[in-house]
């Protein structure tokens, strides 16, 4: 009896191994299902940051074509300010920049900062911050320009060095075509670096760019 009974345990066993092949324990089963809901949320927030980064990229540039500067300053970084760049090279040294505070400062006066340097002179370029941003900045309407994002569109003989100096931090493009009058060679654009901040992105850097000798 004690012998049958105990074929009988094992035979049990036998099925209930088998019925269990090829089962993952529910360990696994919230593992796979983790790890799809994490998945879903990637693709979602990075979604929704272009979206963002594109409505903001909009905002500064309805802001400069208006002359909107005071719109303009409150999309400064509260922290890290913003450097000005002439040319696509950022120079962390020679550039200007300004903390938030500043900007605000001297934004309405008419005090002269110089920018850089003049491609092919050399000569310094003075301008008040109005100057600086209406004729050099928006030197044409960007707001009917390419965009992209983190992605470079335009691109002369002027170094690049954008992602060297920003690494981790998000860029737009807004690209406007040379024409055919000067080969094309007379192409701009504007690049704004967009950091974040207590749940907001905010410009730390506006990086012009064109055709240089």
């Amino acid at each position: 009896m004690k012998k049958i009974l105990m074929a009988v345990f094992v035979l049990s066993m036998i099925v209930a191994c088998k019925k269990e092949v090829g089962k993952p324990v529910p360990n696994e089963i919230d593992s796979i299902a983790q790890t799809k809901t994490d998945s879903a949320d990637i693709i979602k927030n990075n979604a929704n940051k272009e979206v963002v980064l594109k409505q903001t990229n909009d905002e500064v540039l309805k802001a400069l074509k208006a002359k909107d500067y005071t719109t303009f300053a409150s999309l400064i970084h509260p922290e890290k300010g913003i450097r000005f760049s002439m040319y696509a090279f950022v120079d962390t040294k020679g550039d200007k920049h300004f903390s938030k505070e500043d900007f605000e400062k001297y934004q309405p006066t008419k005090t002269l900062f110089t920018w850089g340097a003049h491609d092919g002179s050399g000569d310094p370029y003075k301008a008040t911050i109005n100057e600086y941003l209406g004729k050099w900045v928006f030197s044409k309407d960007f707001t009917a320009s390419q965009y992209s994002l983190n992605k470079f569109i335009g691109g002369g003989n002027s170094l690049n060095n954008l992602q060297e100096i920003y690494p981790k931090d998000d860029f737009t493009e807004n690209y406007i075509k040379g024409t055919e009058k000067y080969g094309e060679m007379d192409w701009k654009t504007v690049r704004f670096v967009f950091e974040e901040f207590q749940g907001k992105y905010y410009l730390i850097a506006v990086v012009n760019d064109q055709w240089t000798i």
